[in-house]
């Protein structure tokens, strides 16, 4: 008999999951302090150690990959939800230069409402009248963030710009999800995927920092220390949790899950750094949440 987990060691690993990708936002804030700046390049050295450090502790799979015979085009696609992933994580973390935490995150996880519209652009899935109503309120909520935000702007951040990018993340993660979940199909496994798009993603933003005039060698050690904890945490932790669990478990349930993100990486954010957004950007960071959730129950129900 194959080996079935139970429903509350599922729901603790998913948990586990949440909580481990909400202090993704909480290294990058750290990574700012330890640098003594919060400039895109920072930002940009961030993701790429962080993806750079995960892809190498992903290097035993490629073993696997070596001997795996997946359909063709498998290969190519997870090549491709890489160079998303990397776009993803170089505009996100940017964001978080500009905005407020729960802001960009809240933004960054509405990313069901784009795979629903993509959905139907691309794909003619039909949009059921729950989606619909979902990608309006999640629109609704996006629009109240960023009246919150520019109402309450501090000197020298740009909290339109921040919500911007994180919607650029949004977008991309979107794309990393519909091209991996297809190149999985075709036969490759989820660590042999993740080896690909992990590795992928490192070497689309390796060359941006030095484009920008920073170099990898030379910075406090708390800099490093921040993206090997988003490596080992957010994303070997995080995702890995959540991979584990979609196979057990409805992915609706897991979809449903991570919108909770917003709420653990706000609240972490208000306990080490003080940093509590504009009344409005809670109102608008439910509202959106709701509007996904809805998003989400109505294109896989």
């Amino acid at each position: 008999m194959a080996y079935r987990p139970g429903g509350p060691l599922v729901a603790g690993v998913v948990a586990v999951g949440v909580m481990a990708v909400s202090a993704a936002a909480i290294f990058v804030r750290y990574g700012f302090v330890a640098a003594g700046s919060s400039s895109p390049g920072v930002a940009l050295l961030l993701a790429a150690l962080r993806l750079s450090m995960a892809a190498l502790l992903l290097a035993p799979a490629w073993r696997g990959l070596a001997r795996a015979r997946p359909e063709r085009g498998a290969l190519l696609l997870a090549v491709l939800a890489g160079v998303f992933l990397g776009v993803h994580f170089g505009a996100w973390i940017t964001s978080l230069a500009y905005t407020t935490v729960a802001a960009s995150v809240t933004i960054v996880t509405s990313n069901p409402v784009w795979v629903a519209l993509a959905g139907w652009l691309w794909l003619g899935e039909r949009l059921r009248p729950q989606t619909v109503a979902g990608i309006a309120l999640a629109t609704l909520g996006g629009v109240l963030i960023g009246l919150g935000d520019a109402s309450q702007a501090p000197a020298g951040r740009n909290p339109l710009l921040g919500d911007g990018l994180a919607l650029v993340g949004a977008w991309a993660v979107s794309g990393y999800f519909l091209l991996g979940r297809e190149a999985q199909r075709r036969g490759l496994s989820i660590g042999q995927y993740v080896a690909v798009a992990y590795a992928t993603a490192a070497l689309v933003l390796l060359p941006l920092p030095p484009a920008l005039g920073l170099s990898y060698r030379g910075w406090p050690w708390g800099v490093y220390a921040a993206a090997l904890g988003m490596a080992l945490i957010s994303q070997l932790v995080g995702h890995t949790s959540f991979n584990w669990a979609i196979r057990y478990v409805s992915p609706v349930l897991v979809t449903l899950a991570i919108l909770f993100e917003p709420l653990g990486s706000g609240l972490l954010a208000y306990l080490f750094f003080g940093e509590a957004p504009a009344r409005l950007v809670f109102v608008g960071a439910a509202v959106l949440i709701a509007g996904a959730a809805l998003a989400v129950l109505g294109r896989r129900g």
